[in-house]
Parts: C-alpha cells; sequence; structure tokens
C-alpha cells in the first residue's frame, strides 16, 4: 500500500454537497464531513498538530509563523523515513516545508500560488504529483491546494469565487486520483474551514473539516472516522504503513 494526502486549504465540508465529482469519489469512499482541526483554526498551526501529532500547546505554532521547537518532535515524515519508506511533498506555500525535517524528504515540489496565481499553482502541483508518482513509487506524499482559503479571504467563505475554487480543485483531485496505480490509496482533507472573510476561531464553520478515504484497490484500509481529529492523520498512516507510531504523538489510529 502506498498513500498519497491531499489537502486543500480552508474547505469546508458543507461545500462538497454541490460539488458532483467530489460527491462521485464519496460515494465510493468512506466519509465524515465532522472531523475537528486544532484550535487556533489557522493554517500553520493545523498543518502541524496533523504532521506531528501534538496539539498547538505542545508545538507553539499559533499564527502562520515558523517557530522551532524547544524540545522537537519527531513527525510523520521523520517517522516514516527512519523505517525506510519513502516521502514526496507537491505545495503552492512555502511554509509547507516546515512540517518536514532536513532529509526526511526524498522528493520536494514547489510551485508558488502568487507567482501565476492559485489555481494555476494547483494544476501544476497535480501534474507534478502524477508525473512523479508514476515514475518513482512512493510510500507517502502530500499534495497541498491553498487555492479556496485565497478566495475565501478575498472574497469570502461560500462566495462564487471561493466555490469556484473548490471546484478547480476537485478537478485536479480526480486527475490525479484517475492518474495513480492502483496500490494508492488516497485521502483527501482541510486543514480548517472559515467564515465570513476569515477563520481562527472554534466556530464549526471554522474547526469541521473532511475526511474522505478512497481506495483504488480495495486494500484493507477499514476506519472509524466518527471522533476524528487532525492530529489522527500521523498515527493512523503509520499504522497503515506498518510503522510503529512515535510515543509521543497524541492523536490515535482511526483504522480497525
Amino acid at each position: 500500500m502506498k498513500i498519497l494526502l491531499i489537502l486543500v486549504d480552508a474547505m469546508r465540508p458543507d461545500t462538497l454537497k454541490d460539488i458532483p465529482s467530489a460527491q462521485d469519489i464519496m460515494s465510493k469512499s468512506t466519509v465524515t464531513l465532522n472531523a475537528t482541526c486544532v484550535y487556533p483554526s489557522h493554517t500553520l498551526p493545523c498543518h502541524l498538530s496533523l504532521f506531528l501529532s501534538v496539539d498547538p500547546k505542545r508545538h507553539g505554532v499559533y499564527d502562520n509563523t515558523f517557530i522551532p521547537m524547544r524540545e522537537p518532535v519527531d513527525g510523520l515524515c521523520e517517522v516514516l523515513s527512519k523505517n525506510k519508506k519513502s516521502c514526496a511533498f507537491f505545495y503552492t506555500w512555502d511554509e509547507i516545508r516546515d512540517l518536514a525535517r532536513y532529509g526526511s524528504l526524498n522528493f520536494s515540489y514547489i510551485f508558488k500560488g502568487e507567482m501565476l496565481g492559485y489555481a494555476y499553482a494547483n494544476t501544476k502541483v497535480s501534474d507534478e504529483a502524477i508525473k512523479y508518482l508514476n515514475e518513482y513509487p512512493t510510500d507517502f506524499a502530500f499534495l497541498y491546494m491553498g487555492h479556496p482559503d485565497v478566495e475565501g479571504h478575498f472574497h469570502g467563505w461560500m462566495s462564487t469565487q471561493y466555490m469556484d475554487a473548490i471546484e478547480y480543485c476537485w478537478k485536479d483531485i480526480n486527475r490525479v486520483i484517475d492518474a495513480l496505480p492502483d496500490d494508492y490509496t488516497i485521502i483527501i482533507t482541510a486543514d480548517h474551514g472559515g467564515h465570513n472573510y476569515d477563520h481562527g476561531t472554534t466556530l464549526p464553520e471554522d474547526m469541521l473539516i473532511p475526511i474522505i478515504i478512497h481506495n483504488k484497490s480495495n486494500a484493507d484500509f477499514n476506519a472509524d472516522l466518527s471522533n476524528a481529529n487532525i492530529m489522527d492523520f500521523a498515527p493512523s498512516i503509520c499504522e497503515a504503513l506498518g510503522v510503529e507510531p512515535n510515543s509521543q504523538w497524541e492523536g490515535k489510529s482511526f483504522l480497525i
């Protein structure tokens, strides 16, 4: 089994009912629309809690400025790398590079959204993921799409522009799924939601995230997502790949 984690920044679960391509994938997947992120529900704290499986009180990052931990915790990529598993990142936002320490990635590709637009950047990183993962089978890969968060801040969550960005992301998601070898399990999620023109609060609109687990080969990846939290991804992915999770992690595997 190999795993691709796709994260769509700021994708609220309630947007998915209006995206036919999302509904099609969800109908063939294990799904929850009621998983939770961490507080504060900002992009970098949530991503760090996903990869390090600890609360912001432990990793110490409360906004989008990275601060190295005084007592570092080996995160998902460090644990996988030490167990001879390969990891790759494809992303459109600089700060994603802080999610994995030096030496833990086999490949990293960034196409910055502010260069030629976030919609185009999403497509570029999706193209690169398709190309690389077909040529170099990778145990764990992470694909980050930042377009909806940008539109949410500029035009508002649930605005036409924001919903268009969600739909554009799903077009790329479907291309990636269709192009990957059958031994990949694809997990689709978000870091947080949003309301009005912002996020970061404990409102359900900010805190709820979807989790969609799509297994192309019907391999054994049974999950109970009823109480899933963003900190549960790292131990779940490790379990799926046959790797012992870090004993310092606070999340729990949602595999059953």
